[in-house]
């Protein structure tokens, strides 16, 4: 089961997707959105920040992406180019979410929607942006996980006899 931020990614890549190609304002474009089944489940709040923030921003985040990318912007998938746009409008803006949520969702895009391996791209390009937006955080070591002994009861495994 996709969670309501997952589901507001979804559509906000629908949407970003659809701009490219249209021109539509955010406004139509929500409105369309709102139209699909999936729109009831989603993080509607987050989808129409996502959604407007990534298209009032376009061409500063593209200029943002565009150091990290080995090919002309236009020559991208559409699908790659909405999903880093979109990773990269939450990289930069939602400083509340950790960078590895934002690049894992994105990667789950390219996975569902994207090319063969344009994930792995988009992980690749989203790493190295995010080494320069969010430095700090990346170079943090890492938060120790908790014991099976702080909290959680060990597995109990069934023998091959049981």
């Amino acid at each position: 089961m996709r969670s309501a931020r997952r589901r507001a990614r979804e559509l906000a890549l629908q949407g970003v997707y659809g701009w490219l190609y249209t021109g539509e304002g955010a406004a139509q474009l929500l409105k369309n959105l709102s139209e699909l089944d999936e729109f009831e489940a989603a993080d509607q709040p987050f989808l129409e920040a996502e959604l407007r923030g990534t298209l009032a921003e376009s061409t500063s985040l593209r200029k943002a992406l565009e150091p990290f990318v080995d090919r002309k912007w236009d020559e991208m998938s559409p699908i790659e180019r909405a999903i880093l746009l979109i990773a990269a409008w939450e990289l930069i803006h939602k400083q509340e979410i950790p960078y590895r949520v934002t690049i894992n969702e994105a990667i789950e895009l390219g996975k569902r929607f994207g090319a063969t391996d344009g994930h792995k791209y988009v992980n690749g390009v989203l790493d190295r942006l995010a080494a320069v937006v969010r430095a700090s955080e990346v170079a943090a070591p890492r938060e120790a996980r908790p014991r099976r002994s702080e909290g959680r009861a060990p597995a109990t495994r069934k023998k091959a006899s049981e």
